[in-house]
């Protein structure tokens, strides 16, 4: 186990959410695979490429990466037991040997200098206590010429499962949640707040690109809003009220979600940024 500068996010992600997580990766993955091809084809992997995957959870994106990169080798790095020892297990039955999961804090984390062609992430770049020392120390496991790929939320009001969340107002002590702010999901909403931390951190070629997927987040609107409020935010919430008001909610967010219901599942959109960047020097083969 590495050096955790965020103690809070390593907490709850070796407690509850990180086992929430690991036990529901199918599920997670049915909601987050949609971003998976323009995150890699932004990361442009290629065959002998050394990829590292920041906040890889239960390996989804390393191993993708990791075929992608054939003779190459994927790396990923989470903060979470949990979900690492559903990526080895994963990586294990579908015979993906050039992968291997680490545990550590992509912020501190010792990497070798320039010991990577791409480094590229699926939700994992919000829970840094520091974004400027968290990019500054992937620019220096970069080697020149490597690529930053990565997915993050874009504003809440943009997601539907945040919207459908936000029908409980008044039933659920909501506050602040969904809100900018960090380390969290929603810490880089703003674009030009994403420019300039990457760039302070010494990267070039700052893009930043709305990228909109479908979710699967369940079979009907009963067995999604079980999974939303199962989910580590959906749990903090429920927590914190009695179970007449538990019952409430579960039955509000049935009712909003049915409206989403189609082809036997219930789909919800997610508005996130796909976010590139280089680190600048001719790449080195």
């Amino acid at each position: 186990m590495g050096q955790f500068a965020n103690t809070a996010q390593a907490e709850a992600w070796n407690g509850y959410e990180g086992e929430q997580w690991a036990r529901s990766q199918e599920r997670w993955d049915a909601v987050n695979d949609g971003f998976n091809q323009p995150l890699l084809e932004a990361a442009a992997i290629s065959e002998g490429d050394a990829v590292l995957d920041v906040g890889c959870g239960a390996g989804r994106t390393t191993r993708l990466a990791a075929r992608r990169a054939g003779h190459g080798r994927a790396l990923g790095l989470d903060l979470s037991g949990p979900m690492l020892e559903k990526a080895r297990d994963s990586a294990l039955r579908e015979g993906v040997e050039n992968v291997s999961f680490l545990q550590g804090d992509a912020q501190v984390h010792p990497f070798d200098a320039e010991g990577f062609d791409a480094v590229i992430s699926r939700y994992g770049m919000t829970f840094f206590t520091d974004p400027v020392a968290a990019f500054t120390n992937l620019h220096r496991a970069l080697r020149p010429g490597g690529r930053l790929a990565f997915i993050c939320a874009a504003e809440a009001e943009a997601n539907e499962w945040l919207a459908a969340l936000a029908s409980l107002q008044g039933l659920l002590p909501l506050g602040g949640f969904g809100k900018p702010g960090g380390p969290g999901m929603f810490s880089l909403t703003d674009p030009d707040r994403l420019r300039s931390l990457l760039a302070a951190a010494g990267f070039a070629g700052v893009d930043v690109q709305r990228s909109e997927v479908p979710g699967k987040w369940g079979v009907d609107a009963a067995d999604a809003a079980a999974f939303l409020l199962d989910s580590g935010p959906g749990r903090h919430l429920l927590d914190q009220v009695g179970p007449p008001e538990q019952a409430q909610a579960r039955e509000a967010l049935t009712a909003a979600l049915c409206r989403h219901e189609a082809d036997g599942a219930v789909w919800l959109r997610s508005s996130s940024w796909l976010v590139t960047a280089v680190r600048g020097g001719a790449a080195r083969r």
